[in-house]
């Protein structure tokens, strides 16, 4: 395998040989811990200043001097009313696919008898109390409301606790409020970054504690994820931060497609990154022609050359080792622009979620097709996967014995229980055995 970087204002222009890939697939580290120790005293802050830390954090990192810190039902409606109609339509297209694909993801458990007169079963019931992070900064993200609320909603969760950086206004946008109003939620909390994530972790005088955070975010967002999770009884969907995307591309992909692709994720933020690997060097060369045409007319073109500039094309000698090479990437987003996808998508261990063929990027999951697009970063879909009805239910399981089931498995319990030197273990069961007693117990 050789590597070139996307990085213009490199030096080195063509393929070198690959360097170590573990150092090469490493982002979105921390090596120095400045990140971290930033991101702990405000959470430090937060815990100990309550709401006042929120207000001092808007002013000092979003540019406002809120007056409170949330906006009501009101004013989520005054403001969801200025939506124009061609916005609302699509937001509604958007709402009624994603709804419809969580839906399908529930499914009612058989109950199982395991031996005659022992059954059990797994039910789900709702997290009670979910904290919804949506990203704010430079870019305002209804896609993300909409991904995260309809689940929780589906799910059924008693109360939904949202978070969203203020404008420059201390409001919202019109935009985030529709989306609200879709939903039925009734207030969005004004604050961002790691100090909204403190507060839904350990609550505020205005902000209720959560059971469960989602919702990505940058660096600092992702850093105050992982340190609540072990430092608060609060849980998270996943580790999500900046975002990313793999393409593996051959002769049949279209060039102007697949620059189009890496460019889409290139524009999300500076920490973002976008990898194209293929097995064919005038392929790669031509995208990146197309890349450098594309970058010139994006309204957000410094942004994505900074993105860019971490990024980089993989030549591989044949699509089985791109398809290795991206399985030990592990990305939030693989695109298989390939007439061979139906091939490879047996290959695929390790990924957030996938876009098939040469016609579907991966802004048609961002937006609209139905699957949800906060999704594993940073090699976490080695361990993680995204977002789901799952995320925001519990399972939980249910057995019953009969006295038929007592006689059956008694045998076995009391043996396993006496060879652990568990004697009360095995005594629960023996009395049970030993004693007279009807099966409607």
């Amino acid at each position: 395998m050789k590597v070139i970087s996307f990085n213009p204002d490199d030096k080195e222009t063509g393929f070198t040989a690959m360097p170590d890939i573990e150092t090469l697939i490493a982002r979105n580290i921390d090596p120095d811990k400045t990140i971290t120790e930033r991101v702990e005293a405000i959470i430090s802050d937060v815990k100990t200043n309550g709401d006042k830390a929120l207000f001092d954090f808007a002013e000092r990192f979003d540019g406002v001097k809120l007056e409170k810190l949330f906006i009501g039902a009101g004013e989520i409606r005054e403001l969801a009313s200025a939506i124009g109609e061609e916005q609302k339509s699509a937001i509604d297209t958007a709402y009624h696919n994603i709804r419809l694909f969580h839906e399908s993801q529930y499914k009612k458990e058989d109950k199982i008898e395991t031996m005659p007169g022992v059954t059990c079963w797994r039910d789900s019931r709702p997290i009670e109390k979910v904290g919804l992070y949506i990203p704010g900064g430079s870019a305002v993200l209804p896609s993300t409301f909409l991904m995260l609320g309809i689940p929780a909603r589906i799910a059924g969760c008693r109360e939904i606790i949202v978070c969203s950086p203020p404008q420059k206004d201390g409001g919202i946008n019109c935009f985030l409020a529709y989306v609200a109003t879709l939903l039925d939620i009734d207030r969005i909390y004004l604050c961002g970054g790691a100090q909204a994530v403190a507060a839904m972790a350990f609550g505020t005088e205005s902000i209720a504690k959560a059971d469960k955070i989602f919702g990505p975010g940058n660096q600092y967002v992702t850093r105050a994820k992982t340190i609540i999770q072990s430092t608060s009884q609060t849980a998270i969907d996943m580790p999500a931060g900046p975002s990313e995307v793999l393409v593996i591309a051959d002769e049949s992909s279209v060039p102007a497609f697949v620059a189009a692709d890496l460019l889409a994720q290139a524009e999300h933020g500076p920490d973002s990154q976008a990898v194209l690997v293929s097995n064919a060097e005038e392929v790669i060369n031509e995208i990146i022609e197309k890349l450098k045409q594309q970058l010139e007319l994006l309204p957000r073109k410094d942004i994505a050359a900074k993105a860019l500039a971490n990024s980089y094309a993989v030549l591989t000698d044949d699509l089985r080792e791109a398809m290795d090479f991206s399985n030990r990437y592990a990305p939030e987003h693989l695109i298989l622009a390939t007439d061979q996808w139906r091939d490879l998508i047996s290959s695929i261990s390790n990924a957030g979620s996938v876009f098939l063929g040469n016609l579907t990027p991966e802004s048609a999951g961002d937006y609209a097709s139905g699957t949800n697009h906060t999704l594993p970063t940073s090699a976490y879909a080695r361990s993680y996967s995204g977002v789901s009805l799952d995320s925001f239910l519990k399972k939980i399981t249910f057995q019953h014995i009969t006295a038929e089931g007592v006689r059956n498995i008694a045998p076995t319990v009391e043996v396993l229980a006496e060879l652990e030197g568990l004697q009360a273990h095995k005594n629960a069961m023996a009395v049970r055995r030993t004693m007279s007693y009807e099966d409607n117990y």
